[in-house]
C-alpha cells in the first residue's frame, strides 16, 4: 500500500470543534464549579487533560497499521468484555447518577461501555470483511453476530446505561444493513427490537418516566420533565444570533449539570441558530470525510472499519441532538467531542485516529 498525505482537513475539523467544546464547558459550568468547588475552571481543566491526551492518542493511532486491529480483534473483544463485567463488580465498579459504569481512578472516571463500541466496531468490521459472502444467510452468517452483540448489549443494560447500548447497537445494525444483508431481515429484527424496548421501558419505572416525561414534560414539570423543560428555555430565546458568549441564563442552577448532555442547549441559547448551524455543518463534513475515507479505502475491513467509526460518533450526536430539541425520550448520551467527560472524548479522538490511518492506505 502507498501511504497517501495526512488528511490535514479531518483532523484540523475534529480539532476545532474539540476546543470549541471546552470554551463552551467553561461557559456552561463556571457558574456552577464556582459555587461547589470553588473553582470556576474545575471542569475546563479535566477536559483539557483529556484533549490533549487525546490528540496524542490520535496522533499515535493515525500512525500504527490499522490492519494490526483485525488481527488482534478477538483479543480486544475479549478485553471489552472483561471490563464491562468487572466493572458490574461492586467495589471495583463506581455508582454514578444510578448507573454502575465506571472506573473510578482519582478525581477521573473511565466508562467501559465507551470503549467496548471501538472494540465491537473492529471486531463486526473483520466478521463482516472475512464472511462478505455468508451475510447472505441469516443463521450462517448474521445470527452469530447478533449474539455476540447481543452479549454486549446485555452486560451494558446491566449497569444500566441505555443511551450507550442503543448507540453501539444502532451503530452495527446499520453495518450490518450495508453488508448486503435482505431488508426484510431487517423489518423483523426492528419489530422484534421494538417489543425489547416496550419490555425494558416496563420493568424500569425510570424509563417509563422519561417516556411520560418526553411526550407531555408538564405533567411532571418539577420532576421527570424538568430537564427537557429547561433545556427548551435554553433554545427559545436563542433566535438568530443568541444572547451572547456567557450569557446564558439557564445555566445558572436552571439546567442540571448544563456541561454534559444538555451542552448543545447552552450552546443554543448563546450562539443561536447560527451556532447550531456552525455546529451542524462540521459535524457533516467530518462523516463526509470519513465516508470518503471508507469509500477510498483498498481492502473491505478499512471500508468497514471507517465506516462503523464515523457512524458511531453520528449517530450518538443525532440521539443527543434529538433529545435536547425534545424529539426523544431522555437517553443520557453525550455530545461527541462538545460534552463534558473524559472516556467521551478519549474515544471520539481515538475513533478519528484510526480513521485518519486509514486515509493513508
Amino acid at each position: 500500500m502507498k501511504n497517501k498525505k495526512f488528511d490535514y482537513k479531518l483532523f484540523g475539523a475534529v480539532i476545532f470543534i474539540a476546543l470549541f467544546g471546552i470554551v463552551m464547558i467553561y461557559s456552561a459550568s463556571s457558574i456552577w464549579a464556582n459555587y461547589k468547588f470553588h473553582d470556576s475552571f474545575k471542569f475546563v481543566k479535566s477536559q483539557s487533560v483529556f484533549f490533549i491526551v487525546g490528540i496524542l492518542i490520535m496522533l499515535f493511532l493515525a500512525k500504527i497499521d490499522y490492519n494490526k486491529y483485525k488481527k488482534w480483534a478477538n483479543v480486544i473483544l475479549l478485553g471489552c468484555f472483561v471490563l464491562l463485567v468487572l466493572v458490574l463488580i461492586p467495589g471495583i465498579g463506581s455508582v454514578r447518577n444510578g448507573s454502575r459504569s465506571w472506573f473510578g481512578i482519582g478525581g477521573f472516571g473511565i466508562q467501559p461501555s465507551e470503549f467496548a463500541k471501538i472494540g465491537l466496531i473492529i471486531y463486526v468490521s473483520k466478521y463482516l470483511a472475512n464472511n462478505q459472502k455468508d451475510m447472505r444467510y441469516i443463521k450462517k452468517g448474521v445470527l452469530p453476530l447478533l449474539l455476540v452483540i447481543g452479549v454486549f448489549f446485555l452486560l451494558i443494560m446491566l449497569e444500566p446505561d441505555f443511551g450507550t447500548a442503543m448507540v453501539i447497537v444502532l451503530t452495527l445494525v446499520v453495518m450490518i444493513f450495508i453488508s448486503g444483508v435482505k431488508i426484510s431481515f431487517f423489518v423483523k429484527i426492528g419489530l422484534l427490537g421494538l417489543l425489547g424496548i416496550v419490555g425494558l421501558v416496563i420493568i424500569a419505572p425510570y424509563r417509563m418516566m422519561r417516556i411520560v416525561a418526553f411526550l407531555n414534560p408538564w405533567s411532571d414539570p418539577l420532576g421527570s420533565g424538568y430537564q427537557i423543560i429547561q433545556s427548551l428555555y435554553a433554545i427559545g430565546p436563542g433566535g438568530l444570533l443568541g444572547q451572547g458568549f456567557l450569557k446564558s441564563r439557564q445555566k445558572q442552577f436552571y439546567l442540571p449539570e448544563p456541561q454534559t448532555d444538555f451542552i448543545f442547549s447552552i450552546i443554543s441559547e448563546e450562539f443561536g441558530f447560527l451556532g447550531i448551524l456552525l455546529i451542524t455543518s462540521f459535524f457533516a463534513f467530518i462523516f463526509y470525510r470519513i465516508i470518503k475515507v471508507s469509500l477510498q479505502s483498498s481492502d473491505l475491513f478499512g471500508k468497514y472499519l471507517a465506516f462503523g467509526l464515523g457512524t458511531g460518533i453520528i449517530i450518538q450526536a443525532l440521539l443527543n441532538i434529538s433529545v435536547v430539541i425534545g424529539l426523544l425520550p431522555v437517553t443520557g448520551v453525550t455530545l461527541p467531542f462538545f460534552s463534558y467527560g473524559g472516556s467521551s472524548l478519549l474515544v471520539s479522538m481515538a475513533s478519528i485516529g484510526i480513521i485518519l490511518n486509514i486515509s493513508r492506505k
